[in-house]
């Protein structure tokens, strides 16, 4: 077996079971399987493999389920790839064939149950890796802060990374030479995730990601253009490839494996008391008419419920643009979509819902902020930005000049939200680490290096 080309990534992980990300490359020769075995830290004894047949439809790439696992638990895990020369070879026949595993033997801890208890993670968004004819610049530049990341990780233990959008600028180059087809942006993803650190963080930490706008192209979709439907096909094949498929959108099927048949990019995930809700902000907008919305019917009619029938600790819910606050100068926000955020806020503050946090990225630029509201005393919703976490010279940072803080944000019927700010904006590469202890909330924003920076404390209800 041949170590894999891209991952192994760890990707949706509970307390029973985890998915892992593989890619191999093509044979001509031949058919491709990746496998994966594991067993629980301190044990001798692999268990069997679990295989799959790898396609070019998936860049050569699956998510391997390793089911049945035990609560709270640390298993070792080995992953790789090889090819048969046997058309006939199925998952389930290359189960005989003698295998010598590749010799790195990565690790992962399975969910707890547990309530109450400690929970940490790393959220974090827009990391731009230039590419020059196929080949990354300074490439780390873009993975450096991974380290930081895993040096965390390795420290003080991680619940999972959050990336919230932009992990790819599949746009990077649009200026002089706009990618398009399907392999120029499955070779941009093969760059960004195959830098050292990002992948030995990935390979041990659950990490949930969703897209942003440059996964298909900047301000996506008011910049889409007649001739950008094979773009956004072929960007949506390989974000399913690599970001989605090791994702919770996939249902699980009875033989253990991953549905492939998508019905939507949006998801929930929860450890314990602490729930999350992943909201898709770039696939289902309408941008004209009487009825203008950032996320479909069907994706707020489930947020709504989500937020009404969660008993969580802790609501979570990642939007890949900020909900609040406000930039001056911006139609790509919720700002351009007032009426369906009013909404969001009027559930939260008609159902007395405790310890809602939005999580966002996207400006490059982080902050942390609270919106209150001028009749109902006990009301209160948070906002974490963290972003970038790797920028450009050609883009700036934010700073506070660019947003509308310390400010009413919205009004509905005779009652106004009004915004202030909990932090300073920090206009530098960043990630921010996310704990929840006892009553508290604290949110400590890392620079590249590792240092915080800045650092807020949310009191929970």
């Amino acid at each position: 077996m041949i170590s894999p080309t891209v991952g192994p990534i760890v990707g949706f992980t509970t307390s029973r079971h985890a998915r892992i990300f593989v890619r191999g490359e093509a044979d001509n020769n031949g058919a491709v399987f990746a496998g994966i075995r594991h067993r629980k830290a301190g044990d001798s004894q692999w268990s069997a493999g679990v295989f799959s047949r790898l396609s070019p439809e998936f860049d050569m790439s699956d998510t391997l389920v390793l089911n049945n696992l035990l609560n709270d638990t640390h298993y070792e895990y080995q992953a790789g790839w090889f090819t048969t020369s046997s058309p006939g070879h199925t998952p389930e026949t290359v189960k005989q064939i003698a295998l010598q595993w590749p010799a790195t033997v990565y690790t992962f801890k399975t969910d707890s149950t547990a309530r109450n208890r400690t929970r940490r993670y790393v959220i974090g968004s827009c990391r731009y890796l230039r590419l020059t004819a196929g080949i990354p610049s300074a490439p780390h530049l873009g993975d450096e802060i991974f380290a930081s990341i895993h040096a965390l990780a390795r420290k003080q233990g991680l619940d999972a990374v959050v990336m919230t959008g932009d992990q790819v600028y599949v746009d990077d180059l649009n200026i002089v030479a706009p990618d398009s087809d399907y392999p120029a942006i499955t070779r941009k993803y093969r760059a960004a995730f195959g830098q050292p650190n990002i992948r030995s963080l990935m390979a041990r930490t659950p990490t949930y990601m969703i897209l942003d706008d440059h996964e298909i192209e900047d301000n996506w979709p008011a910049n889409r253009g007649s001739g950008d439907r094979a773009l956004y096909n072929n960007a949506m094949r390989a974000y399913e490839a690599y970001q989605c498929s090791h994702g919770p959108a996939h249902e699980l099927q009875p033989d253990g494996r991953i549905n492939r048949n998508l019905t939507r990019y949006w998801y929930t995930f929860a450890n314990a008391d602490i729930d999350w809700f992943v909201m898709d902000c770039r696939t289902e907008r309408i941008l004209s008419g009487r009825d203008k919305r950032m996320i479909d019917v069907v994706q707020e009619q489930a947020l709504l419920k989500w937020l009404i029938n969660s008993t969580a600790k802790v609501r979570f819910i990642v939007s890949s643009v900020m909900l609040m606050p406000d930039q001056r100068r911006d139609n790509d926000g919720w700002k351009a979509f007032a009426a369906q955020r009013n909404r969001i806020l009027e559930t939260i503050r008609s159902n007395a819902i405790k310890n809602v946090v939005f999580v966002s990225g996207d400006i490059h630029g982080s902050l942390c902020c609270h919106l209150t509201h001028d009749m109902s005393p006990d009301f209160i919703v948070h906002s974490v930005v963290s972003s970038p976490l790797c920028n450009t010279r050609l883009l700036p940072y934010a700073n506070v000049r660019d947003l509308i803080v310390n400010a009413p944000l919205t009004s509905v019927g005779a009652g106004t939200y009004s915004l202030q700010l909990d932090s300073r904006v920090v206009s530098e590469d960043n990630f921010a680490c996310l704990t929840i202890t006892g009553q508290q909330l604290r949110v400590d924003f890392h620079n590249n290096k590792g240092r915080i920076i800045e650092s807020a404390t949310i009191a929970l209800k």
